[in-house]
């Protein structure tokens, strides 16, 4: 049993109550249906049931009911007309590109990626004859001259995993549409409470469901969002014949977490902001990237695209390696993982991390330096995460000197 709403709804209610499936047993908490298949009636039943031309689910890889009231509350939140769970972001990532394209097309990608999701384009995509082109996604000239009569998509992630770009997603959208191609956004940095990538005229939306939308390191996910045409024709059957399937009790714990979604990045985005504000009047901070702040490099597009900043904040500290390591290492309440989007503060070191596969020549090319660490601001107190980082840094600044 379903509940339809009368009205439109703001996005906290429906964070809450969107897609919500009731049985019989009308349950106040969204059911988990732990369940491999599912049975028929009748031979007639399954057989119909498997030519789709009996609504109802046949086995869990294709469609589970837990994992589809996932599924609806995202389109909700996202404003997209559809959505498909996967077991995890780079699923989501993998599908969403290889489910569009095949031998002799080209994708045009941001330099600026996670390092996964650059091993799809540059790495896997062109062992299926598949050619890719790598651009500075603020460059909107770099995006129409790399442009060919076969590109099918273009791909982008804004803000960018970990110096923080924002890009002009209406304008790359307009450059795509212009080709014939498709624009794909991971908006994972945003989140949908900050930014809607499909108003600004994105047609597939990318998350990891791992990161905000679970928010305290309980499970793996991710989510493609599209339309309706695009799930039809290219999606599903690829989802359905590759099998990069949500589990049901993956997508019950995410449920969960839409739940305190808004709360949670509410209250980290502002943590953040107070974070980068302290950091940037640090003597051993040589730059503060914070899509919140006005010295941000593309801050007007910011002010344009998104409703927020972000829980996550990118800076760089005197001494290279050494001092960032020691500033890391000084932490006490901020620990040390590649998780992002936690209640927990999480502070990384991408060049030797999430971005330890690039080359040293890609990594200054993008910004990527010995010196930078990647933090991921939580719930904890903001003056307890303040006095923690500064005394890092005061420590760590020592030691840099020393060596």
């Amino acid at each position: 049993m379903s509940t339809t709403p009368s009205r439109r709804r703001r996005p906290a209610t429906d964070l809450v109550h969107g897609g919500t499936l009731r049985s019989q047993f009308n349950e106040t908490s969204e059911a988990l249906f732990l369940t491999q298949g599912f049975v028929y009636g009748s031979a007639e039943e399954a057989e119909a049931r498997f030519l789709n031309l009996s609504p109802g689910y046949q086995y869990s890889r294709f469609g589970n009911p837990t994992v589809t009231m996932f599924e609806d509350r995202m389109a909700l939140i996202e404003g997209a007309e559809v959505a498909r769970a996967t077991a995890t972001g780079m699923a989501a990532v993998n599908a969403a590109l290889l489910s569009r394209l095949s031998a002799g097309d080209h994708v045009v990608a941001a330099k600026a990626l996670f390092g996964s999701c650059r091993y799809i384009v540059e790495d896997l995509c062109p062992r299926f004859g598949i050619a890719c082109t790598l651009v500075d996604g603020a460059d909107l000239d770099q995006w129409r001259a790399a442009i060919r009569p076969e590109t099918r998509v273009l791909f982008l992630e804004s803000p960018t995993n970990p110096t923080l770009e924002v890009y002009d997603i209406a304008a790359i959208a307009e450059i795509a549409h212009a080709a014939g191609a498709i624009l794909v956004v991971d908006n994972v940095f945003a989140t949908p409470l900050f930014q809607s990538p499909l108003k600004l005229g994105a047609d597939v939306v990318v998350y990891s469901a791992t990161k905000h939308i679970d928010g305290q390191g309980r499970c793996l996910g991710g989510v493609v969002l599209c339309s309706k045409a695009f799930l039809e024709k290219y999606l599903q059957v690829f989802i359905r014949q590759t099998g990069p399937s949500m589990s049901p009790f993956n997508a019950w714990v995410l449920l969960k977490g839409l739940e305190t979604l808004a709360v949670r990045v509410e209250r980290q985005t502002r943590n953040a902001a107070l974070v980068a504000d302290a950091l940037a009047a640090h003597p051993a901070v040589t730059k503060v990237i914070y899509p919140g702040r006005a010295d941000h490099p593309q801050a007007a597009t910011i002010a344009r695209q998104m409703t927020g900043g972000s829980s996550l904040v990118c800076f760089e500290v005197a001494g290279g390696k050494a001092g960032a390591f020691a500033v890391a290492n000084g932490l006490e309440i901020i620990r040390i993982s590649n998780n992002l989007g936690d209640a927990k503060s999480l502070i990384t070191h991408p060049s030797t991390t999430t971005h330890q596969r690039l080359t040293p020549e890609a990594r200054a090319e993008l910004g990527i330096t010995d010196g930078m660490l990647r933090l991921s601001v939580g719930l904890e107190d903001p003056d307890d995460l303040v006095e923690d980082l500064i005394g890092a840094l005061d420590a760590g600044r020592l030691v840099a000197a020393a060596e």
